[in-house]
């Protein structure tokens, strides 16, 4: 008579996969990431979802196709295909609407994203740019003007009328 009573109350207890030390090891990672990383692997995501939604369009399609065949068929096989293509637009109509989701996402991270931060980045891109296509430009002239030059040094006045034109041509093109 020391049998423990069998009833259907439950008794609680610890779940064997329960760990909560792994789920700090994961946010953990997270932290150990700099921004860049992070932003990076956010926009991989973003892509993954992006090519598995539009596989799915892409071989429903194809399916559709394979299956609009005219050929010989019974009711059944017609019943089928019938049923298989709604399968397949429902489908593709669910990856469609998930690319919408999507893009409204996206479209709310970019109106809500720091402006000021992008304002910065674009500005600093545009003098670095700028920097280079001066710095070319400047090359171009130099060997404009080592192209130009007559190999005696008697026709001095040539070669300034040369140098001359060489900046005149760089100025035309700074004003472009």
């Amino acid at each position: 008579m020391t049998d423990v009573p069998q009833t259907d109350v439950s008794r609680p207890s610890a779940l064997p996969t329960a760990n909560v030390l792994q789920r700090s090891t994961g946010s953990q990672s997270i932290v150990d990431q700099n921004s860049a990383e992070y932003l990076d692997t956010i926009e991989e995501e973003w892509n993954k979802k992006v090519d598995a939604e539009v596989d799915i369009l892409v071989d429903g399609m194809v399916d559709l196709v394979s299956l609009a065949s005219i050929v010989d068929k019974d009711k059944f096989r017609v019943a089928q295909e019938s049923f298989q293509a709604q399968s397949r637009a429902e489908s593709m109509i669910r990856a469609a609407n998930s690319l919408l989701s999507i893009t409204h996402s996206m479209k709310l991270l970019l109106l809500l994203s720091d402006e000021a931060q992008i304002a910065h980045r674009r500005d600093a891109e545009m003098k670095v740019v700028q920097e280079e296509k001066e710095d070319s430009k400047q090359k171009v002239a130099a060997l404009l003007d080592e192209l130009l030059k007559k190999p005696s040094t008697s026709n001095a006045a040539s070669t300034a009328g040369t140098s001359t034109s060489t900046r005149s041509f760089v100025n035309k093109q700074n004003d472009k």
